[in-house]
């Protein structure tokens, strides 16, 4: 109402004079009554009131009132849960809420125009809506501010009506994948029975929809995938989307030893890996999965950092070659607290990587605690608003629905660089890991999980009765595949030890690793005075046609002499210098952390204010024409999150310095 504000405290007679005055000449009042008026007039023209006229409200405004309910509402009304009874909300969306009856169904509304399909009945509009926003997807997206992201999520939606239309070609290679992933861990099951897998077993439409980020991101210029999660499925992922060799995943269960005896043989569901693929169309894509401990999300900011680093080092600043994908468990993503300290580092310039896709394998249950006492939020994703990020909801047994969803969150990444949140419900077939029975703590649930078919028997069955496929093509490629397992399965019986491909071993395969000798003695890293006296020359300069601050030009004046008449170095000053002779080796440093440009002290300064004006000025990057970036970023009020991203960044960045400053209060005795 901010713009109408001149109709506050207006008096109805006055409202009535303007409007006389409009009508006999629109110039003669101003333009924001001008505008109203217009409004008025085009509303009365197509919606006209009811024979009651006045303040009631016509039945045109009653379905519009209904179609926005469904576009913000929508959601709590989908058919996207594939093992419980939605919760009920009131009021639903049944048009006597909006003061309609049955017998308007077959009425003819000019509201239908709202949606894009012009005047329809009722009936039609409501089909249209139900099938919209209340099926296999549900969408938020209408608490987003930027008119222009919610306008474009709106248009999406309603120009596909949220529903996919794949060809015959698409749904078969769509029940490849599921085949792939749904036998996988059928044949781990029968192999291994009673290990420890953290199978993926009632969300395996995870493995088409990641395919399907591959496919559509490679389209778009993404050249590169940055992969975090927890255990579960993480074997899955790993064979299917990275393609990491079946005979190294099964030789892993046999608890085999290493090649590599300084390996720490961390358990086969933690371990990461680096691969290229090749898309369907011929083009190469990086996939990079980072390991994970047990400690649920703390690779997610690890992600983000290696994300920025290969942003800065490898794309020069742009983020569309590459993008972050983490996958979450329903508890963890709305219990543990490096996702808020994470995605709150989304628009931030030091930490921003152009937008995450965030994949959230929902099985409605954490370990043993059910939803409802794993939350106060409605839904898990609720954090995703924190930064107006759009959030779908969808049936983990509908994997057009799901591939769908995926190519609209990829398209939608790239062109706003904001994150986007799937939150795929689905279950978990077995407790917590393979020997563990869920039935003690969820005996209802598991009674209709055991009857439930797999996301694969579904999606067979209804490809049949459409004809695409029959019965016995699927068998027989079950059959082939399975074969295949077995064969591998076969080489690992002549395997004595594992080789295990190191986690971004290309970024570091130049780089040697530490001996006990070479800590027996020290390189030589001195530099000529002649150059530390330049060194300090720059950074305490200041160029004349900006304004600093009385105290900033006292303070460069007071480092300058300390060190070119003196000879004397501070304790700050050392340090500034010591950056600036690795600058001018062209190392990039990167410094971050809570209030580093200045220094908690007020000692650093290595960023210096403008007076006026919002622009700051950076000393350290103008000692040479040659010399690497220095970068230093005030950091969130964060110390997990932050701790996580630089590491991740120092990971992807072995030729840099990275360093992350805790505050003075932070440091243990």
């Amino acid at each position: 109402m901010d713009k109408l504000d001149f109709l506050n405290s207006t008096e109805p007679e006055i409202i009535e004079e303007f409007y006389l005055k409009f009508k006999s000449d629109p110039n003669s009042v101003e333009p924001g009554w001008r505008k109203f008026f217009e409004g008025f007039d085009f509303a009365t023209t197509h919606y006209p009131v009811t024979s009651g006229g006045g303040i009631e409200t016509s039945d045109e405004f009653k379905v519009i009132n209904m179609i926005n309910d469904y576009r913000r509402r929508g959601h709590l009304f989908t058919k996207t849960n594939p093992v419980r009874k939605r919760r009920k909300y009131t009021p639903n969306l049944d048009i006597e809420n909006y003061g309609l009856e049955k017998k308007d169904l077959k009425r003819i509304f000019q509201a239908g125009k709202e949606i894009g399909i012009g005047p329809a009945t009722l009936e039609d509009i409501v089909k249209f809506l139900e099938q919209t926003y209340c099926h296999s997807i549900g969408v938020e997206y209408l608490f987003i501010r930027d008119l222009k992201i919610a306008n474009w999520l709106q248009n999406h939606s309603e120009t596909t009506r949220n529903t996919p239309d794949y060809t015959a070609d698409e749904k078969i290679f769509i029940l490849k994948k599921l085949r792939r992933a749904v036998f996988f861990e059928k044949f781990l099951q029968k192999k291994f029975p009673g290990q420890k897998r953290f199978s993926l077993e009632g969300a395996e439409t995870l493995i088409p929809a990641m395919d399907a980020i591959m496919e559509r991101g490679s389209e778009m210029g993404i050249k590169e995938f940055i992969v975090g999660m927890s255990h579960r499925g993480r074997l899955n992922v790993l064979a299917n989307i990275l393609r990491k060799p079946f005979v190294d995943i099964f030789t892993e269960f046999e608890s085999p030893e290493y090649e590599d005896e300084g390996l720490l043989g961390d358990v086969k569901y933690h371990l990461g890996y680096t691969t290229e693929r090749k898309t369907t169309t011929g083009k190469n894509v990086k996939f990079t999965l980072a390991p994970n401990p047990s400690h649920l999300e703390a690779v997610i900011p690890v992600v983000e950092g290696i994300t920025r680093a290969k942003i800065d080092l490898l794309y020069k600043g742009q983020p569309d070659n590459i993008a972050p994908v983490l996958i979450h468990g329903d508890a963890a993503i709305a219990g543990q607290g490096v996702v808020y300290e994470v995605v709150q580092m989304q628009d931030l310039k030091g930490y921003t990587t152009g937008g995450t896709i965030h994949l959230v394998i929902n099985n409605q249950i954490g370990f043993t605690t059910d939803y409802l006492d794993a939350r106060s939020s409605t839904y898990c994703t609720d954090v995703a608003k924190t930064t107006l990020s759009p959030v779908f909801h969808v049936n983990g047994d509908d994997p057009e629905a799901l591939v769908f969803t995926i190519q609209t969150a990829m398209e939608f990444r790239n062109k706003f660089h904001k994150d986007v949140f799937i939150d795929i419900l689905c279950y978990r077939k077995y407790g917590h890991n393979e020997g563990d029975e869920p039935r003690f703590t969820q005996p209802i649930l598991y009674k209709f999980i055991e009857k439930h078919p797999d996301p694969y028997q579904i999606y067979k069955e209804k490809l049949i009765s459409e004809g695409i496929i029959s019965q016995a093509a699927c068998e027989k490629d079950v059959k082939a595949f399975m074969a295949k397992l077995d064969g591998y399965f076969e080489e690992t019986k002549t395997l004595q030890k594992v080789s295990i491909a190191s986690f971004l071993n290309d970024t570091w395969e130049n780089i040697s690793r530490a001996t006990d000798d070479d800590f027996l003695k020290s390189p030589d890293t001195s530099i000529t005075k002649e150059l530390l006296q330049h060194i300090a020359d720059k950074i305490t300069d200041l160029p004349a046609n900006k304004k600093f601050f009385r105290k900033t030009i006292r303070m460069q004046q007071q480092r300058r002499q300390l060190v070119m008449e003196k000879g004397i170095l501070d304790w700050a000053m050392a340090e500034l210098m010591a950056y600036g002779s690795l600058l001018t080796e062209e190392i990039p440093v990167r410094l971050s952390g809570q209030d580093v440009e200045r220094g908690t002290f007020s000692h650093r300064h290595a960023v210096l204010s403008i007076e006026d004006v919002t622009e700051k000025y950076t000393p350290l990057n103008h000692i040479s024409e040659k010399q690497a970036r220095f970068a230093i970023f005030n950091s969130s009020l964060s110390e997990y999150g932050v701790l996580g991203f630089e590491y991740g960044y120092s990971l992807a960045s072995p030729y840099s310095l990275t360093i992350w400053e805790a505050q003075f209060g932070d440091f243990a005795g």
